[in-house]
């Protein structure tokens, strides 16, 4: 099952599939390690709900929601199964 990174219940371990957005910011996330194939987990929300503390590669992000929108991510249990 493909989601966006900002749809992803807290502490779900997940795959990021693609990442999006404009040039310059999809190039920055890939350097950071937002790489398709990395794993990745929503840690925590802030209280009105942006931004979201994001953890891969042992490295905790803050990204606001709307820019977790541009990484598509599947569920590790969807992989599994196939």
């Amino acid at each position: 099952m493909s989601t966006t990174l900002a749809h992803l219940p807290l502490r779900r371990p997940a795959q990021i599939e693609a990442v999006g957005g404009e040039r310059a910011f999809r190039r920055r996330l890939l350097e950071l390690g937002f790489l398709p194939g990395v794993a990745v987990q929503l840690i925590g929300v802030a209280p009105m709900g942006d931004p979201l503390e994001i953890e891969v590669r042992g490295c905790r992000f803050s990204l606001r929601r709307a820019e977790a929108e541009a990484i598509a991510v599947s569920s590790v249990e969807s992989m599994a199964a196939k």
